[in-house]
């Protein structure tokens, strides 16, 4: 009895579980390992399935993958809500000893040397993460938009960063900014969003210009718009959350200010005091009107204004002590701040080489010159996406983008359809990582984004990633075959 019991409930299983997304995942491995070929074939090759060159070794990690990924479907649905806490700790061990990791692979200790094996935690302590995430978010009484609950939440996140870039490894700690998306979609209030976006545009602005000056005067650009920008998008949550009246006098007496001073370049005297001293002003009078009106939202847009000053001034001590050398070299050369086409621009500058050589149709599966002669470094790794660009053309890199569409289209669909907040949290934590990965991925191998070091998933050589990706994606398979439970 109980073993027909048993195997109707893994009936039950596989009559449930998404097949699309196994297609979609499947067709992405297949694409994935042609693409490796590609990468790591050199001329001369006769074996590409041997075990001692990559495409061989790939292999391996695929299958192995598969099964890895029939494993989790056949374990119960309620083992990941019951052990996501212990599967979180377990990795944050694992996370902290490889800190102490003596070995050290490209500037990076965040692999684990296991004599011929090589593993990097930092992968699977993404589903961790967001196990551990949808445990404690679909907590009965839980509320994200109260400080305390949302502090907490933002500790489960910063604790696997801390220690990821304690490795040395940036790229991977960036990933976990991804789960604001996820924030965002449980109730976190947008105007959180929009500051993280605010930043972004301040330290792009504020750095991209901050050696341009306005005509002969000794203002600089980076620093006159930026500080004009606080005022603006202070006054615009003025208008969106307090008074209109107010913030319509706010954006006259700001821009009028502003209009009057504009003389003041002929003359050496650098304006960007005067914004400076408007945005100090607009904070006290921000409160003034919070104390008046004892409305919060006030002191918030103040606390934005004063974040948002002190972020700016801040950006250059980033820059100069806070990131590596290299780091700082590739913001500049995606800025346009420094070109350096033989340094820290050489990957994009060869990858982009190898994108635009391939054409509308490509040059065919093992064609690519660019590829086969190792111009791009990290071809079968960060920079695969240039071998799809190389031989398979914009239609084949237009075909990986739409699998990639459909794969985070068929995340929104299943996430949305989960009874429990626990399904839905944990689907929106894999669609956010994905969309993380192939997004920034893509972009800087076409020079849109910086260069992080982060693969693309189930493209990229290895076993950590693809392991991890698909641990990622059939724990969440596995939730929404028993939603019916």
């Amino acid at each position: 009895m109980a073993l027909q019991a048993d195997k109707g409930r893994q009936q039950s299983i596989l009559r449930n579980i998404d097949w699309w997304t196994i297609i979609i995942y499947m067709a992405l491995l297949s694409f994935g390992w042609i693409s490796v070929c590609g990468a790591s074939y050199s001329y001369g090759d006769t074996d590409i399935f041997s075990l001692s060159t990559r495409s061989g070794m790939q292999i391996v990690w695929i299958g192995t993958s598969i099964m890895l990924g029939f494993v989790i479907v056949m374990l119960d649905d309620r083992f990941y809500d019951t052990f996501a806490y212990i599967l979180y700790g377990l990795l944050l061990i694992l996370l902290f000893a490889t800190i102490f990791n003596p070995h050290s692979i490209k500037g990076s200790r965040s692999w684990l040397v296991l004599g011929p094996l090589r593993i990097q935690p930092a992968e699977f302590a993404k589903f961790a993460t967001a196990l551990a995430l949808a445990k404690f978010m679909s907590t009965y009484g839980y509320n994200i938009q109260q400080w305390k609950h949302f502090a907490a939440t933002l500790l489960i996140i910063l604790l696997p960063m801390t220690f990821i870039v304690l490795q040395r490894e940036t790229g991977s700690a960036l990933v976990y900014f991804s789960f604001f998306l996820m924030f965002y979609r449980e109730g976190m209030p947008g105007s959180i969003l929009f500051t993280g976006v605010a930043m972004v545009v301040y330290f792009v602005v504020g750095i991209r210009y901050a050696e341009v000056y306005i005509g002969s005067s000794p203002t600089a650009v980076g620093k006159f718009a930026v500080l004009l920008l606080v005022q603006l998008f202070s006054i615009g949550m003025v208008w969106v959350y307090c008074n209109r009246r107010i913030a319509w006098r706010l954006l006259l007496g700001s821009l009028g200010i502003t209009l009057l001073s504009l003389p003041l370049l002929t003359i050496p005297f650098n304006i960007s005091y005067i914004q400076l001293a408007l945005v100090v002003a607009m904070i006290g009078y921000l409160i003034w009107e919070g104390l008046g009106s004892r409305l919060h939202h006030y002191y918030f847009i103040a606390l934005f204004a004063i974040g948002s000053t002190l972020f700016y001034y801040g950006a250059d001590y980033i820059m100069q002590e806070v990131m590596e050398p290299h780091q700082r070299s590739r913001i500049n050369v995606l800025l346009g701040l420094d070109e350096d086409l033989r340094g820290a621009g050489y990957n994009v500058h060869q990858s982009e080489i190898a994108i635009g050589s391939g054409g509308l149709e490509g040059k065919g599966f093992l064609n690519g010159t660019q590829t086969k002669l190792k111009f791009v470094p990290e071809q079968d790794t960060d920079f695969i996406f240039c071998t799809v660009g190389e031989e398979e053309g914009f239609v084949g890199s237009a075909g990986v983008l739409v699998l990639f569409l459909l794969l985070i289209w068929r995340l929104i669909y299943l996430s949305e359809r989960q009874p429990f907040h626990f399904g839905r949290i944990y689907g929106y934590c894999v669609l956010s990582i994905f969309l993380f990965h192939v997004f920034i991925n893509v972009g800087m191998v076409l020079g849109l984004t910086p260069v992080i070091g982060i693969p693309l998933p189930f493209f990229s050589y290895g076993g950590s990633s693809l392991w991890g990706f698909t641990i990622l994606l059939f724990i969440f398979l596995r939730l929404d075959a028993s939603r019916q439970k």
